[in-house]
């Protein structure tokens, strides 16, 4: 390490697939460490989504201490840049109180520009234009998003994939909103973030022991009373079908099973496949991922131990 990098503040990431104890594993460090946790999760931003994100309960004291928690409504839109531009806000004022701010999630695109930077000149989402985009789709005009950004930014047509809606939603709504293609925005790399990052790993190294910890973390949340959640949500006008919050697995099966779209059982078989597709997908990212700590969530208190002794010595 080189005399500048001595000289940066210190951040901790804690990545890994979901349903790895990730949560657990750091409001565990946070009592004994000089840590405030910073939520890297693009579900436990909304408000009244409890149940289906699994988030820290408000009487919780580790709710407190959990940046990036209930901060937007399930209707907004919380753009890569929004959070960006939040992470660097709130790392700042906990290193002003001589804390270490320590980022927990699975969101690993939103790791991923915080350690390669971000283009200054992305606009924050809009929900008119994506609104516009969308009739686009709807009144047939495309196939697809992908099919529309073809149209408009064929370089990142080509760098995403054809299924990944959200991505190609953005990118045609940066291009609507700057009348330039993300390719060509992305050329203006930002500043890189002024602290020495230090990053971990967590998931369950035998697949299968994964998997059956997602269906269980999933028949969880079913007896906690997810249906009843959900159903108060949509009474009351808190979560429709074309909100953004929509997007949290979970939340969309619930809602088709409850206009009876589908069954009860499909509706927990499609929630098992896709936060089953979320953490293929997380470890695809984490697979080429560099400089980073692997440990097994079956042996949770290996990482604990390790964990605080990496910081201590840091410190030190």
């Amino acid at each position: 390490m080189n005399k500048k990098n001595k000289k940066l503040p210190i951040v901790i990431f804690l990545m890994g697939t979901t349903a790895s104890q990730k949560t657990y594993l750091a409001t565990r460090l946070a009592k004994i460490l000089p840590i405030e946790l910073i939520s890297v999760d693009s579900s436990l931003i909304y408000k009244k989504l409890d149940i289906g994100t699994d988030k820290p309960k408000k009487n919780d004291f580790f709710y407190e201490k959990h940046w990036l928690i209930d901060i937007k409504e399930p209707y907004q839109l919380y753009s890569v840049m929004e959070f960006y531009n939040d992470v660097l806000n709130i790392m700042n004022e906990i290193v002003k109180r001589g804390k270490i701010p320590f980022l927990v999630g699975g969101n690993m695109f939103y790791y991923n520009k915080l350690i390669n930077t971000i283009s200054p000149l992305l606009p924050a989402s809009n929900l008119k234009i994506r609104k516009i985009i969308t009739n686009q789709i709807k009144n047939k005009l495309y196939k697809s998003y992908h099919d529309m950004l073809k149209t408009v930014d064929i370089i990142s047509a080509n760098k995403i994939h054809c299924n990944d809606i959200q991505r190609n939603l953005r990118a045609l709504e940066i291009f609507f909103l700057t009348g330039k293609p993300l390719s060509e925005l992305q050329k203006n790399i930002g500043i890189k973030i002024p602290y020495k990052i230090y990053q971990f790993g967590l998931t369950y190294y035998n697949r299968k022991i994964l998997y059956k910890n997602i269906e269980n973390r999933i028949f969880k949340m079913l007896e906690s009373g997810f249906e009843k959640e959900v159903r108060y949500l949509i009474k009351n006008k808190y979560l429709k079908f074309d909100f953004p919050a929509i997007r949290c697995i979970g939340y969309k099966q619930m809602f088709l099973y409850i206009l009876d779209k589908i069954s009860y059982q499909e509706m927990i078989q499609k929630t098992t496949i896709s936060t089953r597709h979320l953490a293929k997908k997380q470890l695809t990212w984490l697979r080429y991922w560099k400089n980073i700590y692997w440990f097994d969530s079956n042996n949770i208190y290996k990482a604990y131990d390790f964990i605080i002794k990496f910081i201590k010595e840091k410190l030190n």
